[in-house]
């Protein structure tokens, strides 16, 4: 597996992420935040309907995230990718996990726990903007995604289903409200 860098702040991948995309100020406070590990393919993040205790940030490897029916029957949802925030919305809301967060590939994790992802925001409301784009983002993902597998008609449009979402670049702002490039 490829070494990254410990400190976000050097991460290749920063420029295209969520949280790795902030002011330098706010970066560094994330970085304090975040505890690094090492997950080798099979493990499991958290289960659906778990108590979310925390958000994953997928520095690298993959993900395969799916959710079972009452019956016991799983369905996969999507791979996630690195960068992308996994756990987000249940932790926002104090809910359970409304997926189940597989390692499908030996992957790096950062994570942070829901009490301080809270305080962060509270401290670095600039990141406010860009959580809710991206909550907005992945719930247009879902709602096709249920559209095609609801409506579509055979096998053709089943295969249109995305593989891998990547996220559309999010604004960045400063942190005293002037607009970045």
């Amino acid at each position: 597996m490829r070494s990254i860098q410990e400190a976000c702040f050097e991460c290749v991948l920063r420029p295209e992420r969520l949280f790795c995309h902030l002011p330098a100020e706010a970066l560094k406070d994330f970085d304090t935040l975040k505890s690094l590990s090492l997950y080798s393919s099979g493990r499991t993040l958290f289960r659906e309907g778990a108590w979310a205790r925390a958000i994953f940030v997928l520095c690298e490897g993959k993900v395969r995230l799916s959710v079972c029916s009452q019956s016991g029957k799983r369905l996969m949802f999507r791979i996630a990718g690195p960068g992308e925030v996994l756990g987000l919305s249940a932790s926002l809301c104090s809910g359970p996990y409304e997926l189940t967060a597989e390692i499908v590939d030996d992957a790096r994790v950062a994570m942070i726990n829901r009490k301080d992802l809270l305080q962060f925001l509270n401290d670095h409301r600039e990141t406010c903007l860009q959580l809710a784009q991206l909550l907005s983002h992945d719930l247009h993902v879902a709602y096709n995604r249920m559209r095609v597998i609801g409506l579509g008609r055979g096998r053709r449009r089943r295969q249109l289903l995305p593989v891998e979402v990547r996220l559309p670049a999010l604004p960045v702002t400063a942190q005293k409200g002037n607009a970045r490039p």
